[in-house]
Protein backbone atom coordinates (compact mmCIF):
# COMPACT_ATOMS: atom_id res chain seq x y z
CA UNK A 1 0.00 0.00 0.00
CA UNK A 2 1.25 3.48 -0.74
CA UNK A 3 1.61 6.19 2.00
CA UNK A 4 1.79 9.99 1.30
CA UNK A 5 4.38 12.22 3.27
CA UNK A 6 3.37 15.33 4.30
CA UNK A 7 5.23 17.86 3.17
CA UNK A 8 3.47 21.13 3.53
CA UNK A 9 0.02 23.00 1.95
CA UNK A 10 1.80 23.71 -0.95
CA UNK A 11 4.03 20.79 -1.75
CA UNK A 12 0.54 18.63 -1.50
CA UNK A 13 -0.45 19.85 -4.81
CA UNK A 14 1.72 17.53 -6.29
CA UNK A 15 -0.69 14.72 -6.11
CA UNK A 16 1.06 11.64 -8.13
CA UNK A 17 4.19 13.02 -7.41
CA UNK A 18 3.90 13.88 -4.40
CA UNK A 19 6.42 11.73 -1.69
CA UNK A 20 4.73 8.20 -1.86
CA UNK A 21 6.59 5.53 -0.45
CA UNK A 22 7.06 2.01 -2.44
CA UNK A 23 5.41 -1.04 -2.10
CA UNK A 24 7.48 -2.59 1.13
CA UNK A 25 7.56 -6.06 0.14
CA UNK A 26 9.67 -4.05 -2.69
CA UNK A 27 12.26 -1.87 -1.10
CA UNK A 28 15.53 -2.91 -1.02
CA UNK A 29 16.34 -3.22 2.84
CA UNK A 30 18.98 -0.27 2.36
CA UNK A 31 16.14 2.43 1.06
CA UNK A 32 16.13 4.83 4.02
CA UNK A 33 19.85 4.72 3.71
CA UNK A 34 20.04 5.58 0.26
CA UNK A 35 17.13 7.80 0.27
CA UNK A 36 19.25 9.74 3.34
CA UNK A 37 22.13 9.59 1.40
CA UNK A 38 20.79 11.14 -1.71
CA UNK A 39 19.06 14.50 0.31
CA UNK A 40 22.21 14.28 2.07
CA UNK A 41 24.58 14.73 -1.64
CA UNK A 42 21.51 17.41 -2.64
CA UNK A 43 22.18 19.50 0.23
CA UNK A 44 26.15 19.32 -0.28
CA UNK A 45 25.76 20.61 -4.23
CA UNK A 46 23.64 23.58 -2.72
CA UNK A 47 26.69 24.81 -0.10
CA UNK A 48 28.92 24.25 -2.91
CA UNK A 49 26.81 26.39 -5.22
CA UNK A 50 25.99 28.90 -2.63
CA UNK A 51 29.81 29.22 -1.95
CA UNK A 52 30.86 29.54 -5.23
CA UNK A 53 28.30 32.11 -6.73
CA UNK A 54 28.30 34.54 -3.55
CA UNK A 55 25.80 37.21 -5.47
CA UNK A 56 23.41 34.63 -6.06
CA UNK A 57 23.82 33.47 -1.96
CA UNK A 58 23.51 36.80 -1.06
CA UNK A 59 20.77 37.57 -3.66
CA UNK A 60 18.38 34.44 -1.91
CA UNK A 61 19.66 36.29 1.62
CA UNK A 62 22.25 34.12 2.46
CA UNK A 63 24.64 36.71 3.81
CA UNK A 64 27.34 34.16 4.29
CA UNK A 65 29.64 35.18 1.35
CA UNK A 66 28.60 38.51 1.09
CA UNK A 67 32.22 39.99 1.45
CA UNK A 68 33.01 37.80 -2.14
CA UNK A 69 32.55 37.70 -5.65
CA UNK A 70 32.68 34.61 -7.94
CA UNK A 71 35.81 33.33 -9.11
CA UNK A 72 35.94 34.11 -12.75
CA UNK A 73 40.08 33.37 -12.91
CA UNK A 74 40.56 29.97 -15.24
CA UNK A 75 41.62 28.27 -12.64
CA UNK A 76 38.26 29.00 -10.82
CA UNK A 77 36.09 27.72 -13.71
CA UNK A 78 38.02 24.70 -14.04
CA UNK A 79 37.59 24.07 -10.80
CA UNK A 80 34.16 24.57 -10.95
CA UNK A 81 33.60 22.17 -14.21
CA UNK A 82 35.38 19.57 -11.83
CA UNK A 83 33.21 20.01 -9.32
CA UNK A 84 30.10 19.76 -11.61
CA UNK A 85 31.54 16.11 -12.98
CA UNK A 86 32.05 15.07 -9.69
CA UNK A 87 28.92 15.55 -8.62
CA UNK A 88 27.54 14.41 -11.74
CA UNK A 89 29.43 10.78 -10.91
CA UNK A 90 27.85 10.80 -7.37
CA UNK A 91 24.37 11.56 -8.40
CA UNK A 92 24.34 9.08 -11.45
CA UNK A 93 25.96 6.42 -8.79
CA UNK A 94 23.06 7.08 -6.51
CA UNK A 95 20.39 3.99 -6.72
CA UNK A 96 16.43 5.75 -6.54
CA UNK A 97 14.88 1.76 -6.85
CA UNK A 98 11.94 1.86 -4.56
CA UNK A 99 12.08 5.90 -4.12
CA UNK A 100 9.06 8.05 -3.86
CA UNK A 101 8.56 9.27 -7.18
CA UNK A 102 9.29 12.91 -6.30
CA UNK A 103 12.83 11.97 -5.08
CA UNK A 104 13.20 10.02 -8.36
CA UNK A 105 12.78 13.30 -9.99
CA UNK A 106 15.07 15.08 -7.61
CA UNK A 107 17.86 12.83 -9.13
CA UNK A 108 16.97 13.12 -12.23
CA UNK A 109 16.47 17.10 -12.45
CA UNK A 110 19.83 17.17 -11.06
CA UNK A 111 21.52 14.90 -13.24
CA UNK A 112 20.08 16.62 -16.43
CA UNK A 113 21.35 19.93 -15.05
CA UNK A 114 24.64 19.09 -14.24
CA UNK A 115 25.25 17.50 -17.73
CA UNK A 116 23.92 20.25 -19.85
CA UNK A 117 26.28 22.45 -17.73
CA UNK A 118 29.22 19.65 -18.22
CA UNK A 119 27.75 19.67 -22.27
CA UNK A 120 27.72 23.42 -22.22
CA UNK A 121 31.42 23.93 -21.38
CA UNK A 122 32.84 23.21 -24.65
CA UNK A 123 31.47 26.16 -26.19
CA UNK A 124 33.60 28.53 -23.26
CA UNK A 125 30.39 31.09 -23.28
CA UNK A 126 32.51 32.56 -20.31
CA UNK A 127 35.21 34.05 -23.45
CA UNK A 128 32.13 36.46 -24.24
CA UNK A 129 31.30 37.85 -20.56
CA UNK A 130 30.10 40.99 -21.77
CA UNK A 131 27.15 42.51 -23.64
CA UNK A 132 25.40 45.75 -23.82
CA UNK A 133 22.56 44.03 -21.68
CA UNK A 134 24.45 41.72 -19.38
CA UNK A 135 28.08 41.38 -17.37
CA UNK A 136 29.59 42.06 -14.53
CA UNK A 137 29.44 45.60 -15.32
CA UNK A 138 25.70 46.09 -15.08
CA UNK A 139 24.98 42.83 -12.54
CA UNK A 140 26.83 44.47 -10.30
CA UNK A 141 25.18 47.50 -9.68
CA UNK A 142 21.71 45.30 -10.14
CA UNK A 143 22.91 42.68 -7.56
CA UNK A 144 23.49 45.90 -5.01
CA UNK A 145 20.55 47.61 -5.71
CA UNK A 146 18.65 44.24 -4.45
CA UNK A 147 20.25 43.36 -1.45
CA UNK A 148 19.60 44.07 2.23
CA UNK A 149 21.32 45.93 4.64
CA UNK A 150 20.35 45.30 7.90
CA UNK A 151 23.53 45.52 10.18
CA UNK A 152 26.72 47.05 10.80
CA UNK A 153 28.21 43.82 9.28
CA UNK A 154 26.08 43.70 6.07
CA UNK A 155 27.82 47.28 5.21
CA UNK A 156 31.38 45.95 6.00
CA UNK A 157 30.79 42.80 3.96
CA UNK A 158 29.89 45.15 1.13
CA UNK A 159 32.84 47.10 1.72
CA UNK A 160 35.31 44.37 1.46
CA UNK A 161 33.43 43.43 -1.64
CA UNK A 162 33.75 46.93 -3.66
CA UNK A 163 37.48 46.34 -2.95
CA UNK A 164 37.51 42.87 -4.16
CA UNK A 165 35.89 44.57 -7.44
CA UNK A 166 38.90 45.12 -9.23
CA UNK A 167 40.01 41.61 -9.19
CA UNK A 168 36.83 40.63 -10.86
CA UNK A 169 36.92 42.68 -13.45
CA UNK A 170 40.64 42.22 -14.15
CA UNK A 171 39.89 38.41 -14.26
CA UNK A 172 36.90 39.32 -16.48
CA UNK A 173 39.00 41.24 -18.80
CA UNK A 174 41.48 38.11 -18.85
CA UNK A 175 38.39 35.53 -20.08
CA UNK A 176 37.71 38.41 -22.97
CA UNK A 177 41.09 38.00 -24.51
CA UNK A 178 40.84 34.56 -24.25
CA UNK A 179 37.93 35.55 -26.16
CA UNK A 180 39.77 37.18 -28.46
CA UNK A 181 42.58 34.60 -29.54
CA UNK A 182 39.35 32.16 -30.04
CA UNK A 183 37.42 33.87 -32.09
CA UNK A 184 34.70 34.19 -29.15
CA UNK A 185 33.79 38.05 -30.03
CA UNK A 186 30.23 39.90 -30.16
CA UNK A 187 28.77 41.66 -33.01
CA UNK A 188 31.28 45.15 -33.35
CA UNK A 189 28.49 47.18 -33.80
CA UNK A 190 27.27 46.31 -29.82
CA UNK A 191 30.86 46.77 -28.65
CA UNK A 192 30.66 50.45 -28.07
CA UNK A 193 27.29 50.37 -25.63
CA UNK A 194 29.19 48.13 -23.21
CA UNK A 195 32.77 50.72 -23.43
CA UNK A 196 29.51 53.64 -22.89
CA UNK A 197 28.04 51.91 -20.04
CA UNK A 198 31.41 51.54 -18.32
CA UNK A 199 32.57 55.09 -18.93
CA UNK A 200 29.42 56.01 -17.80
CA UNK A 201 29.80 54.48 -14.58
CA UNK A 202 33.37 55.73 -14.17
CA UNK A 203 32.69 59.25 -14.76
CA UNK A 204 29.89 59.30 -12.08
CA UNK A 205 30.35 61.15 -8.99
CA UNK A 206 30.88 58.59 -5.78
CA UNK A 207 27.83 59.91 -3.80
CA UNK A 208 26.06 59.63 -7.73
CA UNK A 209 27.04 56.25 -8.28
CA UNK A 210 25.12 53.10 -8.33
CA UNK A 211 27.73 51.21 -5.85
CA UNK A 212 27.04 54.11 -3.35
CA UNK A 213 22.79 52.88 -3.25
CA UNK A 214 23.40 50.91 -0.32
CA UNK A 215 24.33 54.73 1.74
CA UNK A 216 20.74 55.60 1.08
CA UNK A 217 18.90 52.88 2.85
CA UNK A 218 21.36 52.77 5.93
CA UNK A 219 19.27 51.62 9.14
CA UNK A 220 18.28 54.65 11.39
CA UNK A 221 19.63 52.97 14.26
CA UNK A 222 22.97 52.81 13.48
CA UNK A 223 25.37 54.92 15.53
CA UNK A 224 26.49 58.25 14.26
CA UNK A 225 30.29 57.28 14.20
CA UNK A 226 29.34 54.13 12.07
CA UNK A 227 27.12 55.77 9.86
CA UNK A 228 30.30 58.02 9.18
CA UNK A 229 32.55 55.49 9.19
CA UNK A 230 30.87 53.08 6.74
CA UNK A 231 29.29 56.52 4.24
CA UNK A 232 33.63 57.26 4.25
CA UNK A 233 35.31 54.13 3.50
CA UNK A 234 32.19 53.00 1.21
CA UNK A 235 33.08 56.76 -1.01
CA UNK A 236 36.66 55.91 -0.64
CA UNK A 237 36.33 52.44 -1.89
CA UNK A 238 34.10 53.96 -5.24
CA UNK A 239 36.41 56.55 -5.94
CA UNK A 240 39.43 54.33 -5.58
CA UNK A 241 38.93 50.54 -6.48
CA UNK A 242 35.11 50.76 -8.48
CA UNK A 243 35.35 53.82 -10.50
CA UNK A 244 39.21 52.99 -11.33
CA UNK A 245 37.92 49.36 -12.32
CA UNK A 246 35.41 50.56 -14.52
CA UNK A 247 37.72 53.03 -16.15
CA UNK A 248 40.44 50.48 -17.18
CA UNK A 249 37.61 48.10 -18.44
CA UNK A 250 36.07 50.82 -21.02
CA UNK A 251 39.78 51.58 -21.92
CA UNK A 252 40.56 47.78 -23.10
CA UNK A 253 37.15 47.51 -24.29
CA UNK A 254 37.62 50.71 -26.57
CA UNK A 255 41.13 49.93 -27.88
CA UNK A 256 41.87 46.17 -27.25
CA UNK A 257 38.61 44.62 -27.73
CA UNK A 258 36.49 46.29 -29.99
CA UNK A 259 38.82 45.87 -32.98
CA UNK A 260 38.52 42.08 -33.07
CA UNK A 261 34.28 42.43 -32.90
CA UNK A 262 32.75 39.97 -35.28
CA UNK A 263 31.44 41.30 -38.43
CA UNK A 264 28.66 38.85 -38.80
CA UNK A 265 26.00 39.09 -35.90
CA UNK A 266 24.55 35.35 -36.40
CA UNK A 267 25.97 32.51 -33.96
CA UNK A 268 26.74 30.20 -37.04
CA UNK A 269 29.40 32.84 -37.32
CA UNK A 270 31.08 31.72 -34.23
CA UNK A 271 33.37 28.72 -33.74
CA UNK A 272 30.92 25.63 -34.25
CA UNK A 273 28.25 27.73 -35.05
CA UNK A 274 25.64 25.28 -35.40
CA UNK A 275 25.88 23.45 -32.77
CA UNK A 276 26.16 26.39 -30.56
CA UNK A 277 22.88 27.30 -31.34
CA UNK A 278 21.46 24.29 -31.42
CA UNK A 279 22.37 23.48 -27.88
CA UNK A 280 21.40 26.79 -27.33
CA UNK A 281 18.14 26.43 -28.36
CA UNK A 282 17.11 22.98 -26.82
CA UNK A 283 18.37 24.46 -24.02
CA UNK A 284 15.79 26.95 -23.81
CA UNK A 285 12.66 24.98 -25.32
CA UNK A 286 13.64 22.02 -23.08
CA UNK A 287 12.45 20.28 -25.91
CA UNK A 288 14.14 18.61 -28.86
CA UNK A 289 12.70 20.73 -32.19
CA UNK A 290 15.07 21.55 -34.63
CA UNK A 291 15.66 25.46 -35.72
CA UNK A 292 13.35 24.55 -39.03
CA UNK A 293 10.43 23.64 -36.68
CA UNK A 294 10.81 26.29 -34.42
CA UNK A 295 10.97 28.94 -37.59
CA UNK A 296 7.82 27.12 -39.39
CA UNK A 297 6.10 26.81 -36.13
CA UNK A 298 6.62 30.76 -35.90
CA UNK A 299 5.60 31.94 -39.59
CA UNK A 300 2.43 30.32 -38.61
CA UNK A 301 2.10 32.08 -34.79
CA UNK A 302 2.57 35.50 -36.64
CA UNK A 303 0.00 34.47 -39.66
CA UNK A 304 -2.70 33.68 -36.95
CA UNK A 305 -2.03 36.69 -34.33
CA UNK A 306 -1.73 38.98 -37.46
CA UNK A 307 -5.26 38.14 -37.89
CA UNK A 308 -6.84 38.77 -34.75
CA UNK A 309 -4.86 42.26 -35.13
CA UNK A 310 -6.09 42.85 -38.14
CA UNK A 311 -10.09 41.92 -36.82
CA UNK A 312 -9.40 44.80 -33.49
CA UNK A 313 -7.69 47.63 -36.09
CA UNK A 314 -10.52 47.15 -38.42
CA UNK A 315 -13.25 47.68 -35.01
CA UNK A 316 -11.30 50.97 -34.38
CA UNK A 317 -12.30 51.83 -38.30
CA UNK A 318 -8.75 50.92 -39.58
CA UNK A 319 -8.40 49.18 -43.00
CA UNK A 320 -4.99 48.07 -42.48
CA UNK A 321 -2.65 47.33 -40.06
CA UNK A 322 -0.13 49.96 -40.88
CA UNK A 323 -2.36 52.71 -41.02
CA UNK A 324 -3.44 51.36 -37.45
CA UNK A 325 0.14 51.66 -36.35
CA UNK A 326 0.73 54.88 -37.61
CA UNK A 327 -2.22 56.40 -36.02
CA UNK A 328 -1.23 54.60 -32.58
CA UNK A 329 2.20 56.08 -32.76
CA UNK A 330 0.81 59.25 -33.78
CA UNK A 331 -1.62 59.18 -30.77
CA UNK A 332 -0.55 61.62 -28.19
CA UNK A 333 -3.07 60.04 -25.58
CA UNK A 334 -1.47 56.47 -26.06
CA UNK A 335 2.13 57.53 -25.01
CA UNK A 336 3.25 58.50 -21.05
CA UNK A 337 3.67 61.86 -20.05
CA UNK A 338 5.88 61.32 -17.83
CA UNK A 339 8.20 58.42 -15.61
CA UNK A 340 5.59 58.11 -12.95
CA UNK A 341 2.37 57.31 -15.16
CA UNK A 342 4.33 54.47 -16.40
CA UNK A 343 4.87 53.06 -12.81
CA UNK A 344 1.72 54.06 -12.31
CA UNK A 345 -0.07 52.32 -14.65
CA UNK A 346 1.52 48.65 -14.02
CA UNK A 347 0.42 49.45 -10.06
CA UNK A 348 -3.04 49.81 -11.30
CA UNK A 349 -3.24 46.86 -13.55
CA UNK A 350 -1.70 44.31 -10.96
CA UNK A 351 -3.92 45.73 -8.11
CA UNK A 352 -6.27 44.87 -10.46
CA UNK A 353 -5.03 41.57 -11.38
CA UNK A 354 -4.99 40.34 -7.82
CA UNK A 355 -8.52 40.85 -7.29
CA UNK A 356 -9.38 37.69 -9.77
CA UNK A 357 -6.67 35.64 -8.19
CA UNK A 358 -8.14 33.28 -5.52
CA UNK A 359 -10.70 32.61 -8.56
CA UNK A 360 -7.88 30.64 -10.59
CA UNK A 361 -5.32 29.68 -7.97
CA UNK A 362 -5.44 27.59 -4.77
CA UNK A 363 -2.54 28.65 -3.47
CA UNK A 364 -1.23 32.09 -3.61
CA UNK A 365 2.08 33.77 -2.77
CA UNK A 366 2.09 35.27 0.73
CA UNK A 367 4.08 38.34 -0.27
CA UNK A 368 3.06 40.98 -2.58
CA UNK A 369 5.14 42.32 -5.69
CA UNK A 370 6.36 45.68 -5.92
CA UNK A 371 6.89 48.52 -8.70
CA UNK A 372 9.95 49.84 -9.49
CA UNK A 373 11.77 51.91 -11.90
CA UNK A 374 14.97 50.44 -13.90
CA UNK A 375 17.60 52.44 -12.49
CA UNK A 376 18.53 55.25 -15.24
CA UNK A 377 22.40 54.40 -15.64
CA UNK A 378 21.11 51.14 -17.47
CA UNK A 379 18.22 52.24 -19.30
CA UNK A 380 19.20 52.38 -22.80
CA UNK A 381 20.14 48.42 -22.80
CA UNK A 382 16.97 47.41 -20.57
CA UNK A 383 14.01 45.77 -21.43
CA UNK A 384 10.70 47.74 -21.10
CA UNK A 385 10.16 45.70 -17.87
CA UNK A 386 11.63 42.69 -16.15
CA UNK A 387 11.16 40.90 -12.79
CA UNK A 388 13.50 40.67 -9.97
CA UNK A 389 12.80 37.49 -7.60
CA UNK A 390 12.02 38.19 -3.81
CA UNK A 391 14.79 36.39 -1.28
CA UNK A 392 12.96 33.65 0.15
CA UNK A 393 13.05 34.73 3.87
CA UNK A 394 10.49 37.31 2.44
CA UNK A 395 12.48 40.38 3.76
CA UNK A 396 13.67 41.47 -0.30
CA UNK A 397 9.50 40.94 -2.83
CA UNK A 398 9.58 40.48 -5.59
CA UNK A 399 9.88 43.53 -7.85
CA UNK A 400 8.87 44.67 -11.96
CA UNK A 401 11.31 46.82 -12.71
CA UNK A 402 9.92 49.01 -15.35
CA UNK A 403 11.99 51.07 -17.83
CA UNK A 404 10.74 54.88 -17.51
CA UNK A 405 13.75 55.68 -20.24
CA UNK A 406 12.22 57.77 -23.20
CA UNK A 407 9.13 57.63 -22.07
CA UNK A 408 7.48 59.78 -24.51
CA UNK A 409 8.54 57.32 -26.92
CA UNK A 410 7.61 54.20 -25.65
CA UNK A 411 3.58 53.23 -25.76
CA UNK A 412 1.10 52.57 -22.79
CA UNK A 413 -1.09 49.86 -24.93
CA UNK A 414 1.18 47.06 -23.56
CA UNK A 415 1.19 47.92 -20.02
CA UNK A 416 -1.52 45.78 -18.91
CA UNK A 417 0.17 43.07 -20.59
CA UNK A 418 3.41 43.04 -19.96
CA UNK A 419 1.89 43.83 -15.87
CA UNK A 420 0.25 40.55 -15.80
CA UNK A 421 3.87 38.78 -17.47
CA UNK A 422 6.26 40.05 -14.80
CA UNK A 423 4.30 40.29 -11.71
CA UNK A 424 0.80 38.28 -10.87
CA UNK A 425 -0.30 35.73 -12.08
CA UNK A 426 3.33 35.81 -14.38
CA UNK A 427 7.22 35.79 -13.05
CA UNK A 428 5.89 37.17 -9.40
CA UNK A 429 3.35 34.22 -8.93
CA UNK A 430 5.30 31.02 -10.54
CA UNK A 431 9.05 32.13 -8.68
CA UNK A 432 7.77 32.80 -5.12
CA UNK A 433 5.14 29.92 -5.35
CA UNK A 434 8.09 27.78 -6.27
CA UNK A 435 10.20 29.37 -3.69
CA UNK A 436 7.52 28.88 -0.69
CA UNK A 437 6.83 25.16 -1.01
CA UNK A 438 7.88 23.16 1.48
CA UNK A 439 9.86 19.51 1.01
CA UNK A 440 11.42 20.64 -2.31
CA UNK A 441 15.53 20.72 -2.30
CA UNK A 442 16.95 24.13 -2.39
CA UNK A 443 17.59 23.65 -5.97
CA UNK A 444 14.20 23.14 -7.27
CA UNK A 445 12.78 25.71 -5.10
CA UNK A 446 15.17 28.15 -6.76
CA UNK A 447 15.37 26.69 -10.28
CA UNK A 448 14.66 28.10 -14.11
CA UNK A 449 13.79 26.46 -17.17
CA UNK A 450 13.16 29.30 -19.58
CA UNK A 451 10.30 27.58 -21.55
CA UNK A 452 8.73 27.19 -18.17
CA UNK A 453 9.21 30.17 -16.66
CA UNK A 454 8.71 32.33 -19.79
CA UNK A 455 5.69 30.06 -21.01
CA UNK A 456 3.86 30.69 -17.67
CA UNK A 457 4.26 34.49 -17.73
CA UNK A 458 2.58 34.23 -21.61
CA UNK A 459 0.52 32.21 -20.59
CA UNK A 460 -0.68 34.38 -18.14
CA UNK A 461 -1.16 37.11 -20.34
CA UNK A 462 -3.82 34.68 -22.16
CA UNK A 463 -5.16 33.93 -18.74
CA UNK A 464 -6.09 37.69 -18.73
CA UNK A 465 -7.80 37.72 -21.95
CA UNK A 466 -10.29 34.73 -20.70
CA UNK A 467 -11.19 36.89 -17.58
CA UNK A 468 -11.91 39.49 -19.20
CA UNK A 469 -9.03 42.49 -18.74
CA UNK A 470 -7.76 44.74 -21.84
CA UNK A 471 -10.96 45.76 -22.22
CA UNK A 472 -10.08 49.03 -23.68
CA UNK A 473 -9.04 47.69 -27.23
CA UNK A 474 -6.00 49.48 -27.50
CA UNK A 475 -4.88 47.64 -24.28
CA UNK A 476 -6.19 44.47 -26.17
CA UNK A 477 -4.32 45.29 -29.43
CA UNK A 478 -1.63 45.76 -27.45
CA UNK A 479 -1.53 41.97 -25.63
CA UNK A 480 -2.31 40.56 -29.19
CA UNK A 481 1.17 42.60 -30.27
CA UNK A 482 3.07 41.41 -27.39
CA UNK A 483 1.99 37.92 -28.14
CA UNK A 484 3.08 38.63 -31.83
CA UNK A 485 6.55 39.81 -30.23
CA UNK A 486 6.71 36.48 -29.01
CA UNK A 487 5.84 34.59 -32.28
CA UNK A 488 8.44 36.82 -33.81
CA UNK A 489 10.88 35.96 -31.77
CA UNK A 490 10.73 32.37 -33.07
CA UNK A 491 11.31 33.44 -36.74
CA UNK A 492 13.87 35.97 -36.23
CA UNK A 493 16.31 33.73 -33.69
CA UNK A 494 16.26 30.99 -35.90
CA UNK A 495 16.73 33.79 -38.65
CA UNK A 496 19.78 35.29 -37.54
CA UNK A 497 21.04 31.95 -35.62
CA UNK A 498 20.30 29.30 -38.10
CA UNK A 499 19.43 31.24 -41.45
CA UNK A 500 21.74 33.39 -41.48
CA UNK A 501 20.02 36.85 -41.39
CA UNK A 502 21.81 40.10 -41.02
CA UNK A 503 20.04 42.33 -38.78
CA UNK A 504 18.14 44.48 -41.36
CA UNK A 505 16.20 41.51 -42.06
CA UNK A 506 15.15 40.91 -38.62
CA UNK A 507 14.38 44.56 -37.86
CA UNK A 508 12.25 44.71 -41.25
CA UNK A 509 10.46 41.59 -40.45
CA UNK A 510 9.32 43.41 -37.03
CA UNK A 511 8.19 46.62 -39.04
CA UNK A 512 6.32 44.35 -41.36
CA UNK A 513 4.11 41.89 -38.98
CA UNK A 514 4.04 44.61 -35.39
CA UNK A 515 3.33 48.01 -34.59
CA UNK A 516 5.88 47.96 -31.91
CA UNK A 517 8.01 51.72 -30.96
CA UNK A 518 11.14 51.54 -32.63
CA UNK A 519 13.11 52.10 -29.42
CA UNK A 520 11.83 48.45 -28.67
CA UNK A 521 12.37 47.18 -31.85
CA UNK A 522 16.52 48.26 -32.20
CA UNK A 523 16.50 46.99 -28.20
CA UNK A 524 14.75 43.62 -28.89
CA UNK A 525 17.03 42.86 -32.31
CA UNK A 526 20.05 43.65 -30.52
CA UNK A 527 19.22 41.01 -27.56
CA UNK A 528 18.38 38.35 -29.85
CA UNK A 529 21.72 39.03 -31.43
CA UNK A 530 23.78 38.70 -28.04
CA UNK A 531 21.16 36.15 -26.17
CA UNK A 532 20.83 33.79 -28.67
CA UNK A 533 18.06 30.90 -27.92
CA UNK A 534 16.70 32.40 -25.07
CA UNK A 535 13.98 34.13 -26.57
CA UNK A 536 12.74 30.79 -28.24
CA UNK A 537 10.81 29.67 -24.62
CA UNK A 538 8.60 32.01 -24.05
CA UNK A 539 6.05 31.04 -27.11
CA UNK A 540 6.69 27.18 -26.85
CA UNK A 541 6.73 27.25 -23.17
CA UNK A 542 3.27 28.85 -23.33
CA UNK A 543 1.91 26.48 -26.32
CA UNK A 544 2.75 23.41 -24.03
CA UNK A 545 0.73 25.05 -20.90
CA UNK A 546 -2.41 25.44 -23.90
CA UNK A 547 -2.07 22.16 -24.78
CA UNK A 548 -1.94 20.18 -21.49
CA UNK A 549 -4.83 22.68 -20.21
CA UNK A 550 -7.11 21.92 -23.33
CA UNK A 551 -6.02 17.78 -22.75
CA UNK A 552 -6.71 17.96 -19.23
CA UNK A 553 -10.17 19.94 -19.97
CA UNK A 554 -11.44 17.34 -22.37
CA UNK A 555 -10.18 13.81 -19.97
CA UNK A 556 -11.70 15.23 -16.80
CA UNK A 557 -14.76 17.59 -18.57
CA UNK A 558 -16.97 18.89 -15.83
CA UNK A 559 -14.57 17.64 -13.31
CA UNK A 560 -12.05 20.15 -14.77
CA UNK A 561 -11.35 22.69 -12.04
CA UNK A 562 -9.13 25.37 -13.10
CA UNK A 563 -8.10 26.31 -10.04
CA UNK A 564 -6.54 22.54 -9.43
CA UNK A 565 -4.49 22.51 -13.00
CA UNK A 566 -3.28 25.98 -12.15
CA UNK A 567 -2.05 24.42 -8.82
CA UNK A 568 -0.30 21.73 -10.45
CA UNK A 569 1.17 23.74 -13.03
CA UNK A 570 3.31 25.77 -10.42
CA UNK A 571 3.26 23.37 -7.81
CA UNK A 572 6.22 21.14 -8.16
CA UNK A 573 8.41 24.32 -9.22
CA UNK A 574 10.23 24.79 -12.49
CA UNK A 575 9.91 21.91 -14.46
CA UNK A 576 11.40 21.12 -18.22
CA UNK A 577 8.41 20.68 -20.58
CA UNK A 578 8.50 17.15 -21.14
CA UNK A 579 8.51 16.68 -17.27
CA UNK A 580 5.69 18.78 -16.91
CA UNK A 581 3.58 16.93 -19.62
CA UNK A 582 4.38 13.69 -17.64
CA UNK A 583 3.18 15.40 -14.49
CA UNK A 584 0.04 16.73 -15.79
CA UNK A 585 -1.22 13.78 -17.54
CA UNK A 586 -0.08 11.72 -14.19
CA UNK A 587 -2.15 14.14 -12.30
CA UNK A 588 -5.11 13.72 -14.56
CA UNK A 589 -5.22 9.85 -14.57
CA UNK A 590 -5.07 10.31 -10.37
CA UNK A 591 -8.37 12.61 -10.59
CA UNK A 592 -9.57 10.23 -13.23
CA UNK A 593 -9.38 7.06 -11.05
CA UNK A 594 -10.45 9.23 -7.90
CA UNK A 595 -13.51 10.12 -9.73
CA UNK A 596 -13.69 6.22 -10.89
CA UNK A 597 -13.43 5.23 -7.30
CA UNK A 598 -15.99 7.76 -5.64
CA UNK A 599 -18.66 6.09 -8.64
CA UNK A 600 -17.93 2.74 -7.75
Amino acid sequence: MTTTTRIGAASALLFSLILGVAHADTAAPDLEARRTALNSLLKEQWEYTMRSSPEWASLLGDKRYNDKWSDFSQAGIEADLKASADFLKRFEAVDTTGFPLQEQLNRELMVRQLRQNLDGARFKDWEMPLAQNSGIHIDGPMIISALNFETVKDYEDYIKRLHALPKLFEETRVQMDKGVKDGLMPPKFLIPKIVKQCEDVAAMKPADSPYAEPLKKMPKDFSAADKERLTKEILAAVKTDVAPAYKKLAVYTKTKYLPHGRTEVGMWSLPDGVARYNFKAQSSTTTEMSAEQIHQLGLSEVARIEGQMLETAKKLGYKDLKSFNKAVEANPALHPKSRQEIIDLYQKYTDQMYTQLSNQFGVLPKNKVEIKPVEEFREKGASAAAYMPGSPDGKRPGRVMVNTGDFAKRSTIDIETTALHEGVPGHHMQLTIAQEIQGLPDFRQQGNYTAYAEGWALYSERLGEELGFYKDPYSYYGHLQDEMLRAIRLVVDTGLHYKKWNRQQVVDFFHAHSGIGEVEVQSETDRYIVWPGQALGYKIGQLKILELRDYARKELGDRFDIRKFHDQVLGAGALPMDVLESHIKDWVATEKKTVANQSS
